[in-house]
């Protein structure tokens, strides 16, 4: 009896946790960039570079940033990456607010876990110069 009353209390202890974003989501998401044609080279503003598409880089969630893709032959590419609230970190941050996690919620909303990088992925069709 003492096992299954242990039991419970471990499950009412975790049950706030199992909702939180930074737990269930991390704080980092993987950004894929894609072209067309492949082979073309991305560069950040935030420091990550990839000398061939496709590519992808492991990036905060609360990242934003411009990317510029370049590749001999094609116009040179230059876009924006934001942030936005996902479907799975507001549920996350829903049930943070249900089960009374306060100190979740705050950390979940300073942290970039609710958040997810948009676009993502990224897909650019190269023009070719002229």
């Amino acid at each position: 009896m003492k096992i299954v009353l242990k039991a419970a209390a471990l499950a009412a202890l975790a049950l706030p946790l199992v909702s939180c974003a930074t737990i269930t989501r991390g704080t980092n998401d993987v950004f894929v960039v894609e072209t067309d044609p492949i082979g073309a080279k991305v560069v950040t503003t935030n420091g990550f570079t990839c000398d061939a598409t496709p590519c992808s880089f492991k990036m905060p969630r609360k990242s934003e940033f411009q990317v510029t893709i370049t590749k001999a032959g094609y116009k040179t590419w230059t876009g924006n990456v934001t942030n936005k609230v996902s479907g799975g970190g507001g549920a996350a941050m829903a049930g943070n607010v249900l089960v009374g996690g306060i100190i979740g919620a705050a950390v979940d909303g300073s942290n970039g876990a609710m958040l997810d990088l948009v676009p993502n992925p990224l897909v650019v069709k190269l023009e070719k110069e002229e």
